[in-house]
């Protein structure tokens, strides 16, 4: 997902985008709608969120912040 597309879903829960980046912005939004804030979290591609809105692009940064 861009990040247009991503502040468009941050502005639609109440999240104002400001200058965050993809990660922080997207963490935001975990917290927002009550769950866990762990966007580019995992370490061996090991999630139990598997309806996370954000799971294929979670995988994908935390493969490259590692």
């Amino acid at each position: 997902m861009n990040m247009k597309e991503i502040r468009v879903i941050a502005k639609a829960q109440g999240v104002k985008p400001l200058k965050r980046t993809k990660a922080g912005l997207i963490r935001s939004i975990q917290l927002k709608e009550g769950n866990f804030d762990c966007f580019a979290s995992t370490q061996r591609e090991e999630c139990n969120q598997t309806s996370c809105l954000w799971r294929d692009d979670c995988f994908g940064q935390a493969i490259k912040a590692a």
